[in-house]
Parts: structure tokens; C-alpha cells; sequence
């Protein structure tokens, strides 16, 4: 695993509730009570009345293991209160990731170079693929490698494979062009810890042969969307979304260059803003408070 420059004393709170006069001045100060210097707030209500109200507040402990141990277990009584969905965590603890991807690579190279030139703050677990193509490139960054073969008839076998090797390892897993449909089983296994890249900027386009019927639709703009997997597909709640131009010049293959360069991009930042807590869900849609 690598080591990463990250402030042992930092920790990061997430909340979402319905909005009503109170919270932010609870929530600040319980944290003083406790001994939390914020450094950093982010909130945003979708309507001041009955509305849903999302926070993200960033904050510092002398002691982190001691005292965010403490804090957990009492913020629940404010938590309650407010009837509060959050969630806690410690900066320094780094999240486990596994990479999924098929035989396109390049989405896979541009988390791997980012993540070795130290852009991402997070443990690569594994790379699983359906496809023997990037095992050496994958191994030779000193990560596990794994093939998992997927026919029709093998599906089920192949994901529960899957689960097998990441248990316990990994606590999100990203789609880097994989280019399998995952069972509804599955994905609950990770709800909302599975970021998938699409080759279109949906709603637009979606499915197979995406830049073919762009080129045939004669369009200026050539996009990527990173969003959550849900059992709808490609119809998660979105992350991420990236649009280069394009004119009627451009040939189907051209078009191809421009949405790997779109797709590398938005996946990049899906990827760094889901590592730093900075995305909260609701319903089908995403905050992020990049």
C-alpha cells in the first residue's frame, strides 16, 4: 500500500435531513464541545422549507482515534434528533478500491497514473477483468490481478467469484469500462459504492453503438457521464459529467478518440470526489460539493 501526505488529525462529516431551523448551529456546537476546530463547511438545502438539507463539514481533533470514537457514539442524540442519515469518518483512513474493466484500458491507466503520481489517495485492492489483456500493465504497479471470464451461462459463477475475492478488501468498486451488466444481487452488495463511466453524455444515446448514431445525429458536443450503479441501467444517480466539442469533420473513430479523452476525465473526478466524502445521494440524484 502506498503512503499518503494525509493530516492525522482531520475527519470528514457527512448529514442529509429534511431542513428545519437548528441544525448547523447543533451540529457546530456539538463539535466544540468536543474539541473539533472546523475548517471547512459546505451545506445545501434544495428548499428552506421541508426541503432536504445536505452538509459536509471538515474538521480537526488532536486525538483522532480517541476523541472520533467518542464523537460517533454522541452524535447520535443529535442525529436523532434531526432524524439524520450521516456518516463519520477519519481522513486518514484510506478506502479500498477495486477496478473492474473489460479490454478497453483507458480509463484503467489514466486512475492508475493518477494514483501513482499521488492524485489519488486510496488503496487499489485488485483489478478484475473479464479479459487477460491488462495484467501485465496492471502488475507491473505491483497490483493483483485477476480474470474472471464471463459468458452467458457462467454469469452468476463469475460475480460471485467476484464477491469471493473482494471480501473484506475493498469498499468500493469502480466500472473502468467494463463492459458487463451487473445483477440486481450484486449491486446491492455495494450500493452506492460502484461508479460506472458511460461512453455517452446520457441521458443521450444510451447503449450499444453510441458514437455511430452520434456521428449519424451530426452532433457538436461529445460527452461522458460517471454515475452510481443502480439496477437500472445506466440510469444511476450521476457524479460526473464531461463535454468536449467536436464538428462535422470528425469521422466515428475521431469521435471515439474525443469520448476516451471525455471519459478519462470524468471518471477521474468521480473517482477523487467519492475517495473524499464530498458526494451525498438522494433519491436519483447526487450532491457534490466539489
Amino acid at each position: 500500500m502506498r503512503k499518503w501526505n494525509m493530516n492525522e488529525k482531520r475527519a470528514r462529516l457527512l448529514i442529509s435531513c429534511v431542513d428545519r431551523p437548528g441544525i448547523v448551529a447543533a451540529v457546530s456546537r456539538f463539535l466544540l464541545e468536543h474539541g473539533a476546530n472546523i475548517v471547512q463547511s459546505d451545506q445545501y438545502t434544495t428548499d428552506p422549507v421541508r426541503g432536504m438539507f445536505f452538509m459536509r463539514i471538515v474538521f480537526d481533533l488532536e486525538d483522532v482515534d480517541r476523541s472520533l470514537q467518542l464523537i460517533e457514539e454522541q452524535f447520535a442524540q443529535v442525529a436523532e434528533q434531526f432524524d439524520m442519515n450521516w456518516h463519520i469518518s477519519a481522513e486518514k483512513k484510506i478506502k479500498r478500491m477495486a477496478i473492474f474493466v473489460s479490454k478497453e484500458d483507458h480509463c484503467l491507466m489514466e486512475l492508475l497514473w493518477r494514483w501513482k503520481a499521488g492524485e489519488l489517495p486510496v488503496e487499489i485492492s485488485m483489478v478484475i477483468s473479464n479479459y487477460e489483456d491488462s495484467r501485465e500493465a496492471v502488475e507491473a504497479y505491483g497490483i493483483p490481478y485477476f480474470c474472471v471470464p464471463v459468458t452467458p451461462n457462467t454469469k452468476k459463477d463469475a460475480e460471485q467469484k467476484a464477491l469471493y475475492l473482494m471480501r473484506d478488501k475493498v469498499d468500493f468498486i469502480v466500472l473502468a469500462r467494463y463492459m458487463q451488466i451487473l445483477s440486481s444481487d450484486f449491486v446491492s452488495e455495494y450500493h452506492h459504492r460502484i461508479i460506472n463511466i458511460h461512453h455517452s453524455f446520457l441521458p443521450a444515446f444510451i447503449g450499444a453503438n453510441p458514437y455511430k448514431r452520434a456521428f449519424e445525429r451530426g452532433v457538436k458536443l461529445i460527452g461522458a457521464t460517471a454515475h452510481y450503479v443502480t439496477n437500472d441501467l445506466d440510469e444511476g444517480p450521476i457524479i460526473e459529467q464531461d463535454v468536449l466539442r467536436v464538428n462535422h469533420r470528425y469521422t466515428v473513430e475521431e469521435l471515439k478518440v474525443v469520448g476516451r479523452q471525455a471519459e478519462r476525465i470524468a471518471l477521474a473526478k468521480a473517482v477523487s470526489w467519492h475517495i473524499q466524502d464530498k458526494v451525498l445521494v438522494h433519491e436519483n440524484k447526487t450532491v457534490v460539493f466539489d
